[in-house]
């Protein structure tokens, strides 16, 4: 995994201050780095999985990878107001404010095994609202798939009882 790590450009003080930003276009343009990105998270799902959601913005990038390598479906969580059909909403606590998605309340079937993908997990603060929308909906969520995992964040604790694919870590 270390050469997928050193693909990943690290910019000091963004957004704000204080914050280092772990940049995963530069492993997105690598031709290597995407398809070994996507093919070791396809190896720690537990199969079968019928539904593949990608969390707005950056889990549209894996999420439709991962469920065409898993012959499952995709299913967007948006920000409010993006998807045309009825849906169910949440809204969660951020460390500055609140925020809300939105998944068709139709995208989910009773009993459908969903893996929620995402590039990120850092609080586990997002993941965790995306659950309580699969959950709402019937879905069982078999898992969660995440390219970058910030332990310092603590994010898997709030994700426990979840089984949790990370492929790249950071202490700090």
């Amino acid at each position: 995994m270390d050469n997928l790590k050193n693909m990943i450009r690290t910019v000091p003080d963004f957004p704000k201050a204080g914050i280092q930003f772990y940049d995963i276009t530069t492993l997105l343009k690598d031709p290597y780095g995407l398809r070994t990105t996507i093919d070791r998270l396809t190896e720690f799902i537990d199969k079968p999985i019928d539904t593949v959601i990608g969390i707005e913005a950056r889990g549209f990038i894996f999420a439709p990878a991962l469920a065409y390598r898993l012959g499952a479906g995709f299913v967007p969580v948006r920000k409010p107001r993006k998807l045309p059909a009825a849906t169910e909403s949440i809204s969660y606590a951020l460390e500055y404010g609140t925020d809300t998605l939105e998944i068709h309340k139709d995208a989910i079937g009773d009993g459908n095994r969903v893996l929620v993908a995402d590039d990120l997990l850092a609080t586990g603060g997002t993941a965790a609202a995306v659950i309580s929308l699969v959950e709402r909906l019937g879905g069982i969520v078999a898992g969660l798939a995440f390219v970058v995992e910030l332990n310092f964040l603590k994010g898997r604790e709030r994700l426990s009882g979840y089984k949790i694919s990370s492929l790249l870590r950071y202490d700090s």
